[in-house]
């Protein structure tokens, strides 16, 4: 859809809509017209319907949820890797995993100079789609799928079904679940859906008091994995939205006597570098996260270059890296 077909869908002009885009003055039945339509049709403009820019910064604006975050690590090396060999510099904003933040670093990039965005995304609220919407220039999306926008993000459905399904097959029959936010679409809700289809095929009950959901902590996964082991009925495997909640749920584990895979299979997602090292190796899945960095920022590069009206949501598989964790019980 390009502008002219989007401003017919609303019932406005074309300069209405670039108006819009650009923070010109509308009236409140024009924008309230608009918005409905970009609610109703997920319409975003391209680059050069936009905004017409002279001059180039060599600047791309980063938005990272965590700064002491592998996974974040890897993905900004990829994109760095990329945008320097073009001569391009990186502007970090650490948010935290604060949403607030997100907006307003959005905002920033929004209103002053840069070249370009990649979001690393968590949780996406109508706030952030609004905001999206009106960017200036070309905003990638890594971590999350958005309708409507360009996205780098990974199968977390898939991969969790994998790691489930892996300790299912070796014998477990009590799987439980310590889970993400599930207003994070990816860590949160995909990872549980992949666990619970998973559970669902190998013919299974889905048992509510073996799954809790836990802040991206160890601290968080030992407490969670404590409240699972406090029934008269133990699990028998247990598959953890991150590696981080696995160390924590491991740990709880290790103090009080339950073995680990003896007693208990643990998997997990991000494959880590401690998942090696720990007393127990944690078997976990391979996000490819640098090659989600890199393909972000090509995609930037694309944009920045040519601009689409058609945006592209591209899904990065993944690797089962299988260790002394989930061998196989009894």
């Amino acid at each position: 859809m390009n502008i002219s077909e989007f401003a017919k869908e609303a019932g406005v002009s074309v300069s209405a809509v670039s108006r819009y885009f650009n923070d010109g003055y509308l009236s409140e039945d024009k924008r309230a017209r608009i918005e409905e339509a970009l609610e109703r049709t997920g319409y975003v403009p391209s680059y050069s319907a936009r905004t017409v820019r002279s001059k180039v910064t060599k600047l791309v604006g980063v938005i990272i949820p965590k700064l002491s975050s592998e996974s974040t690590a890897r993905v900004t090396e990829g994109i760095g890797e990329v945008l320097g060999e073009e001569g391009f510099e990186l502007l970090l904003v650490n948010t935290s995993n604060d949403n607030k933040r997100e907006i307003s670093s959005l905002e920033l990039f929004r209103q002053n100079r840069v070249d370009g965005v990649i979001l690393l995304a968590g949780v996406i609220t109508d706030l952030h789609r609004s905001l999206l919407a009106k960017m200036r220039v070309p905003t990638i999306i890594v971590g999350q799928r958005l309708k409507g926008f360009n996205c780098v993000c990974h199968n977390d459905l898939g991969a969790a079904y994998s790691m489930t399904k892996l300790m299912i097959d070796k014998g477990a029959k009590r799987p439980a679940f310590i889970g993400a936010n599930p207003e994070d679409m990816a860590a949160g809700k995909d990872r549980r859906i992949g666990f619970e289809n998973a559970v669902r095929d190998a013919g299974l009950i889905l048992e509510p008091k073996f799954c809790e959901i836990a802040r991206f902590s160890m601290e968080s996964g030992y407490e969670k994995a404590k409240h699972l082991f406090s029934g008269r009925i133990k699990p028998d495997c247990l598959f953890c939205a991150t590696d981080n909640i696995a160390v924590g749920a491991m740990q709880y584990c290790r103090e009080n006597g339950i073995r680990i895979p003896d007693d208990l299979m643990v998997g997990a997602v991000g494959d880590s570098r401690i998942a090696n090292v720990l007393y127990v190796p944690l078997s976990s899945v391979h996000l490819h996260y640098k090659t989600a960095g890199r393909e972000s920022a090509n995609m930037l590069l694309n944009e920045m270059k040519k601009g689409s009206e058609v945006h592209r949501i591209v899904q990065l598989e993944y690797d089962i890296i299988e260790r002394e964790s989930t061998g196989r019980i009894g």
